[in-house]
């Protein structure tokens, strides 16, 4: 999936596999998780939406979301998407699904809170940033 986030017209995109749906606080939610240190990070933090968009079998997609920076490379001009902004959140055009988001929380992960110890030996310290949103709205293209 592509995770996109939008501060007013600029936003960046990048692709995740790591997350969950499910139902939370009597409210259909997902979680995702991003690392500290990705571009996409600031724009998750400093809006209130995101969005989870899906592609199918466009593989080259995510791999170009996937391996390249929004800091030094215009992601969405080199996989040729269309971006749409509706309300405050952006997706794009190409999606066959998206999931619009309302951020209702945000921690850190922590090592601390680590208990199965083969994760402490397979991840060296790199904990992300756990989002967890309510779906406020899905698109799906027929």
């Amino acid at each position: 999936m592509l995770v996109t986030a939008a501060d007013g017209e600029k936003f960046n995109t990048m692709t995740a596999s790591w997350g969950f749906a499910g139902f939370m606080w009597r409210k259909p939610v997902v979680n995702i998780v991003i690392r500290p240190q990705r571009y996409t990070r600031e724009f998750l933090d400093s809006n209130e939406y995101f969005t989870l968009s899906f592609y199918g079998e466009n593989k080259s997609i995510h791999s170009v979301c996937g391996s390249k920076s929004g800091r030094e490379v215009n992601k969405v001009k080199e996989c040729g998407l269309t971006p749409i902004f509706d309300n405050n959140s952006v997706y794009f055009d190409e999606a066959r699904l998206v999931i619009v988001c309302k951020k209702m929380y945000v921690q850190q992960m922590s090592e601390d809170c680590v208990i199965d110890e083969s994760i402490k030996q397979n991840y060296n310290n790199d904990y992300h940033i756990s989002y967890i949103g309510e779906i406020t709205d899905i698109l799906v293209k027929e």
